[in-house]
């Protein structure tokens, strides 16, 4: 290989390794649509007389592919209902007795120390069940095809 063509060879490699570093520096702007490590602290209250279905927890994958996508919120449920399990408990500890209402768990847990939950996918939603002191994951309801109602 001559000299000249070694030139132009590496004038390329440079000329390429930057086109390559620079591409993506225009708009950094992502849309921010995605779940993953996003936090919460919307818990509702728990009514087990509505009609709503409570989630299992359990991980149900079906395709190795997509496996990790399917566990992320079954995981997230488990660890979240553990982490308020646990705080439930010290605050029976220390105060010998469980949070009275809704108001005084989100006061007294939730909010004195900060506790931030991992955003559900499926649109579902954190509930405190107040007699049983227990976190519960509830799915959202399905929607309806336009025209029709939806499912009981």
């Amino acid at each position: 290989m001559s000299h000249a063509n070694l030139q132009k060879l590496v004038c390329l490699c440079v000329i390429c390794s930057l086109v390559a570093l620079f591409s993506g520096c225009g708009d950094t702007k992502k849309k921010d649509k995605g779940i993953i490590g996003k936090k919460t602290q919307d818990i509702g209250v728990f009514d087990p007389n509505a009609k709503q279905e409570i989630s299992d927890s359990k991980v149900k994958a079906d395709d190795p592919l997509l496996y990790g996508a399917q566990a992320y919120g079954p995981m997230m449920e488990q660890v979240s209902k553990l982490g308020i399990e646990h705080s439930v408990n010290l605050f029976y500890a220390t105060e010998g007795r469980y949070p009275k209402d809704h108001d005084e768990f989100m006061r007294r847990i939730i909010k004195e120390y900060n506790i931030q939950l991992p955003v559900l996918p499926f649109h579902a939603q954190y509930q405190y069940d107040v007699e049983n002191h227990k976190l519960v994951v509830v799915k959202a309801p399905e929607k309806a095809p336009e025209g029709q109602a939806p499912a009981p």
